[in-house]
């Protein structure tokens, strides 16, 4: 029997469990049934700090997936960010533990060139750990903007985003445009000098980013998307084919 490639998933941190109202692991459910679905095993990373530890994770996993949560401390890119702008960033008080983590987690797959899937809050980071910036609160900050926090259809399309042709994700998806949730409140302003965008929402919104040409060699396989694929799986197709070639190349991984 062929075993599935293990996926190592970087959860959020809940303030209060409810066994005994420790510092507790949160992870949404559809993550799990999408990597399932897809063949795959996940395996939580928990909230570890050490970054040997975080290094023998990544080399036990065939693949590892980012996942959404709370804010990216302003801190990390935008030290001099106005107060009133600070005020709406929600940062949970493992927050900053987190951001040091997935910062970590992510030089290390890069250093181990594993297979890497970002969602949401894991898009962000992502950008940040690489040098690019965010948009704080989108509201304040880009004027005539959708409402992007849709949480009362968070696994529901609410608009669409323009993908860039040739693109991966394009490729995966076997589409010029994707009908996508949003859940989100912070955006990528800048992205990092190895990623382009391959996907924008129609007010101007950074919706997925790949690595650019010129840095493809860096990982075997990157998409990182704004929106929550693992919340549409279950009913579209478009959205399960990221899981499944993710899949693909964490199978790739293993392999090697």
């Amino acid at each position: 029997m062929t075993k599935r490639p293990l996926i190592l998933v970087s959860p959020s941190v809940e303030t209060k469990g409810i066994e005994f109202s420790d510092m507790s692991v949160s992870l949404s459910l559809p993550y799990e049934r999408a990597l399932l679905n897809a063949d795959l095993l996940p395996w939580s990373v928990l909230s570890l700090s050490s970054r040997s530890l975080i290094a023998e994770c990544v080399r036990r996993a065939d693949g590892i997936l980012l996942t959404g949560g709370e804010d990216v401390s302003p801190g990390l890119y935008e030290p001099r960010m106005p107060a009133r702008l600070r005020k709406k960033c929600s940062v949970t008080p493992d927050g900053g533990e987190r951001d040091s983590r997935e910062v970590a987690l992510v030089k290390e797959v890069f250093r181990q060139r594993k297979p890497l899937l970002a969602i949401c809050r894991g898009h962000q980071i992502l950008n940040v750990a690489l040098g690019g910036t965010l948009l704080a609160d989108i509201r304040s900050q880009m004027k005539g903007a959708m409402n992007h926090q849709r949480m009362d259809r968070r696994s529901e399309k609410v608009h669409e985003v323009g993908l860039t042709p040739a693109s991966l994700l394009s490729k995966i998806t076997g589409r010029r445009s994707l009908g996508v949730n949003s859940t989100h409140h912070q955006a990528v302003a800048r992205p990092a000098s190895v990623l382009q965008v391959v996907a924008h929402s129609a007010d101007g919104i950074v919706e997925a980013l790949e690595l650019k040409p010129e840095s493809a060699q860096l990982l075997p396989f990157l998409v990182s998307v704004q929106f929550h694929p693992e919340r549409l799986a279950d009913c579209h197709r478009e959205h399960r084919a990221i899981f499944a070639a993710f899949a693909q190349a964490c199978a790739k991984s293993r392999r090697k």
